[in-house]
């Protein structure tokens, strides 16, 4: 028989299955939920259940939106001619952050990893590609994490791309090998942004 009430377990397990949640700090965060307030409690139950039925995808970008189509991709000053390609929502967060790019986005959600089982067809490279078909982007830049897989999508997708005469850049290398865009700092992810070479 375990040491926590069945409710605080079940709390605990589903914290644990968050991505980079540990045992222990499921444990301290599910203590903090239960040392709220019922108001604060039910804020915060409400809050998750809000972002799950209201939040979807962009139609244009992929990005999360509550729209059909997001903000950026609303907004008409922004830079119709370059895209950036990111593996995640978190990414075009932490280009935004820099007020630097004036460009648009698209969002694949996820990397090509096959010892995830995780190929193209689980990530929105046909959204990806139907954007390119009127001529109007003139590059796409490959804004992929620095990793093997995030590598692997990057050539992939300049290999589609290139036959349809759209330039194909990658960031410079100024991102550490093996780091996340979301933690990386404005300065240096604005350096790697300008300093992309073609693929």
């Amino acid at each position: 028989m375990g040491v926590n009430a069945a409710p605080l377990e079940k709390l605990i397990e589903q914290f644990a299955r968050l991505n980079g949640i540990g045992r222990k700090g499921a444990a301290r965060l599910a203590y903090q939920v239960l040392a709220m307030d019922h108001e604060q409690a039910l804020a915060f139950s409400d809050a998750i259940r809000d972002a799950h039925e209201k939040i979807h995808r962009c139609v244009v970008c992929q990005n999360f939106t509550e729209a059909e189509d997001c903000v950026i991709c609303r907004d008409a000053t922004r830079d119709r001619s370059t895209i950036c390609v990111v593996e995640s929502p978190r990414d075009v967060t932490a280009f935004e952050h820099t007020r630097e790019y004036k460009g648009l986005y698209h969002v694949l959600h996820g990397l090509i990893s096959p010892t995830e089982g995780i190929g193209v067809e689980q990530l929105s490279v046909q959204e990806l590609l139907a954007r390119l078909a009127d001529g109007t982007v003139t590059e796409v830049i490959m804004a992929t994490n620095p990793t093997v897989e995030g590598e692997a999508t990057a050539l992939y997708l300049s290999r589609l791309i290139k036959p349809l005469g759209v330039k194909t850049t990658r960031l410079a290398y100024g991102l550490p090998v093996g780091g996340n865009l979301e933690y990386v700092d404005d300065v240096t992810l604005y350096r790697a942004l300008t300093g992309r070479g073609e693929m």
